[in-house]
């Protein structure tokens, strides 16, 4: 088993360079397996390492062992060539009542599968890599923290590490070079001929997303409300988005607008439907989370809000198609906690006060102006 860290390479050849070494590729792989749980920014953070390993291994099947949000994106958007399995409930892997008699039949099938290479994205191995280590495939890849399990060959983990990049690295050690630094999806046909009631005689889209996993990342409503009125008086759409449990944020914002020009579709758009409508904004100006990160690999430009440790691990790379604002607080506000020590070691203080609070409203919205006066729907892509 090789571990891979600086100047280091282990008892596997070094064929080249990518995010990180790029070691052999494995021979005859047919089956590949992806482990990658959490939401749909999760995923997205691993479709670069996808697109490498179908580079890579062209012949393979690749299975992304993922999540309900994973497989309804795999169906919703044009992307690299994988599917969806989703996982059982699992300590550490997928979160919810673990039945023992599914986790069997779950590692039962994949045995039968004859997996060829089982690659590890889900996080520093704690629970991960004893979950993929149960799928018997002839090769594993994957990051590990110390107490982790080794795999064939492993990556060390650090928590403070671009996610995407993190995962490339991951790929390399499979053999993978980067073939793309971001995800890149296209919305289907079907989803984008029923945009055109919506966004008819418009000159320029804005969609906001106020919400977030962590309620520490939101940006409160009220701002994002401030941000919609003065672009809805410049003249654009906005366009309020999110899920079911994402409503009364949207109403709010809406709320604190006070304009006509910004209507809410929370809970109304299934995936298809908000990445058409993402691929045809303008902007969107959201938290770091699922629909911004959506957007950026649809092609759209967007101002995100950011505290500084996720900008770190999930902020866009390039600067000219995304602006980044980002909230330099590094202690909780209610109990003084330093909130930068995160991770696989460090117990979280119980507060979700937000983070991001402190970011200005009219510098986010300047960026938000910007794209819009110089991005006139339709556009071409």
């Amino acid at each position: 088993m090789a571990e891979f860290g600086p100047g280091e390479s282990g008892n596997a050849d070094v064929v080249g360079w990518g995010v990180g070494p790029v070691l052999e590729k494995f021979d005859r792989v047919r089956r590949i397996a992806v482990l990658r749980g959490g939401g749909l920014g999760d995923l997205l953070f691993a479709l670069p390492a996808v697109a490498a390993l179908r580079a890579a291994y062209p012949d393979a099947s690749i299975t992304v062992l993922g999540t309900p949000v994973h497989q309804e994106l795999v169906g919703s958007t044009a992307g690299p060539g994988y599917d969806v399995r989703i996982l059982p409930f699992a300590e550490g892997v997928r979160p919810g009542r673990e039945v023992p008699e599914a986790l069997e039949a779950f590692f039962a099938q994949m045995r039968q599968a004859r997996l060829d290479l089982a690659v590890q994205l889900h996080g520093g191995g704690r629970f991960s890599n004893p979950f993929l280590l149960r799928l018997d495939a002839r090769h594993s890849v994957g990051a590990r923290t110390p107490d982790a399990a080794r795999l064939e060959r492993n990556l060390p983990y650090a928590y403070y590490q671009h996610e995407p990049l993190r995962a490339l690295e991951v790929a390399g050690l499979a053999g993978a070079p980067p073939v793309g630094l971001e995800a890149r999806l296209r919305p289907l046909g079907r989803y984008t001929a029923g945009l055109g009631p919506l966004l008819r005689g418009e000159s320029s889209v804005v969609v906001i997303h106020p919400g977030a996993t962590d309620p520490r990342r939101r940006w409160p409503a009220q701002n994002f409300g401030e941000v919609a009125a003065a672009c809805a008086a410049d003249g654009s759409r906005v366009l309020v988005v999110g899920t079911r449990d994402d409503e009364d944020l949207a109403t709010a914002v809406v709320e604190a607008a006070s304009s006509a020009r910004v209507t809410s579709l929370a809970g109304e758009l299934a995936l298809g439907g908000l990445a058409a409508l993402l691929a045809a904004a303008s902007v969107l100006v959201g938290n770091d989370s699922g629909p911004r990160h959506l957007a950026q690999a649809l092609g759209t430009p967007t101002v995100g809000l950011y505290w500084a440790g996720n900008v770190i691990n999930a902020g866009p790379l390039g600067r000219s198609r995304h602006r980044v604002h980002v909230s330099w607080l590094t202690h909780c506000p209610e109990c003084g906690a330093d909130v930068t020590q995160v991770g696989w070691t460090a117990p979280r203080c119980p507060h979700e006060s937000t983070l991001v609070a402190g970011i200005s409203v009219e510098a986010v919205y300047q960026d938000a102006r910007m794209f819009t006066a110089r991005s006139p729907l339709p556009r071409g892509r």
